[in-house]
């Protein structure tokens, strides 16, 4: 087990029965937490699945606690303008983090050298949910299935296919790499969008012809026919395309990846603060207005026990990353 991961959970027991008395942001306040605006970073443009859900909890945060939780975009440099500000705030808990698979584990097993490491200068408080995928083509675009699109692919070695992602080194570039190696999908050339804001109009607007794109944003223009969809990385196929088969049933199993969308904060916030962070977080997330808000929003609630389970998760997950860009021999140029 990791080392921090250890400490976390040791020191979070004690910080359970330390947290009436408090120290750092609860003995500034009077041990009250918010007493004033909390800014959370979101390290995307506005219109995507993290943004939506830093803006969810801002605003229920907001109504459950009586001061402004405020969404602040800081997109660009795969993550990194908003890693940089989260190292360079006070640890008092009034700048937190939402983040995701790729601007976390991702960011940092893909770019090694970057001077901010998530999972060394940022706590996690706890996942948020968990967002199924799919493969989508404009409608004008031949293939309705992966073995169509293979085919397409080889019966046409000239023509110039481009896919799409939500920038270089997130997980819908890495998968799609990952992904077209398997199905020998090799005269492609990657776009990468600045978030899943401007990655869906590239494809509407059939600036690329494939790409992996998260369910919820996908769904109206797959239902209104201006996408279609290849396949679902879901375990099971989604309820609104029934008709969509997932990548096992295509005999691609573990391609695409289900994203999760977690809550941060600086690593220095007193372990204290962590969990009162926690449990305010769960009980407004975990309400049942919260849960019937998101079911419509087509993403699923992912809660985790303790901001000490959160935080392993990470730890893992930077590891698994890693070892799948070693083993896969990608490497995303910097």
């Amino acid at each position: 087990m990791d080392t921090r991961v250890r400490l976390l959970r040791a020191g979070l027991a004690a910080a359970l029965v330390l947290a009436g008395a408090g120290t750092g942001a609860l003995a500034q306040s009077g041990g009250s937490y918010p007493a004033k605006s909390v800014r959370i970073v979101v390290p995307l443009v506005p219109g995507g699945q993290t943004d939506f859900v830093a803006r969810h909890l801002a605003e229920r945060m907001s109504r459950a606690h009586g001061q402004p939780f405020l969404v602040d975009n800081r997109p660009g440099a795969n993550g990194q303008i908003a890693l940089d500000i989260m190292t360079r705030t006070a640890p008092d808990g009034y700048t937190l983090f939402v983040g995701n698979v790729s601007t976390n584990p991702l960011n940092e097993a893909a770019f090694p050298n970057l001077r901010v490491r998530p999972s060394r200068d940022l706590a996690g408080i706890t996942n948020l949910i968990e967002v199924p995928h799919v493969i989508v083509v404009p409608s004008a675009f031949a293939p309705r299935d992966i073995r169509q699109l293979q085919a397409f692919v080889r019966a046409n070695p000239a023509a110039k296919i481009a896919f799409g992602s939500t920038g270089i080194g997130s997980y819908p570039h890495i998968d799609m790499e990952r992904f077209r190696r398997v199905a020998g999908l090799q005269n492609m050339v990657h776009v990468p969008y600045k978030g899943a804001g401007q990655a869906l109009p590239g494809i509407l607007g059939n600036e690329v012809q494939l790409m992996f794109l998260n369910f919820p944003s996908a769904r109206d223009h797959l239902l209104s026919g201006r996408l279609h969809a290849l396949a679902t990385t879901w375990n099971t196929r989604l309820p609104d395309l029934p008709g969509v088969a997932t990548v096992a049933e295509q005999g691609f199993a573990g391609a695409g990846t289900n994203a999760w969308h977690g809550l941060f904060a600086p690593a220095k916030v007193p372990l204290a603060l962590i969990a009162r962070l926690f449990d305010q977080v769960v009980a407004v997330m975990g309400s049942q207005e919260s849960r019937d808000a998101l079911a419509k929003q087509q993403v699923v609630l992912r809660l985790n026990a303790s901001p000490a389970e959160f935080q392993g998760f990470v730890v893992r997950e930077t590891e698994r990353w890693s070892r799948i860009l070693k083993d896969e021999g990608i490497k995303v140029e910097e």
